[in-house]
């Protein structure tokens, strides 16, 4: 159940500041808090980010399904979030990328993580790009 293997990774996060093994080893890895859209409850989803000079960026890859995973939802409706990195947390706002600085962050991650570039072969959608900025 996805909710059960979140929340091992949020517990092994928290208790090795932001380290976390597994399929997620080296990698570098947030979590993300939103509100979800309907209901105002607070989400907590672990992601791969790529660091930028003023933001960190995230994609809404869903591993390539061909609709976008619910925090991406959450994220719109409400964009002020929050980001757990390291052993930092902080308020940032989420602003979704479009055309070509959206396809040269994107083309970075799938450049370092060749399964970004699976996800993207594996859908007929544009896979969304996220920087968090902190506020």
């Amino acid at each position: 159940m996805a909710n059960d293997w979140n929340a091992q990774v949020i517990a092994e996060f928290r208790a090795n500041s932001g380290q976390v093994g597994g399929q997620f080893t080296g990698a570098p890895l947030l979590l993300l808090r939103t509100k979800g859209a309907r209901s105002g409850t607070e989400r907590i989803n672990p992601m791969m980010y790529l660091a930028g000079d003023r933001s960190l960026y995230v994609f809404a890859s869903y591993a390539g399904r061909d609709e976008n995973p619910a925090w991406f939802h959450n994220l719109v409706a409400n964009p002020q979030v929050g980001v757990e990195v390291g052993t930092e947390t902080y308020a940032a706002t989420a602003t979704v990328l479009t055309g070509a600085e959206r396809d040269e962050i994107y083309a970075e991650q799938a450049r370092l993580y060749p399964g970004f570039a699976e996800y993207e072969e594996k859908t007929t959608r544009i896979i969304p790009v996220v920087a968090l900025t902190r506020s």
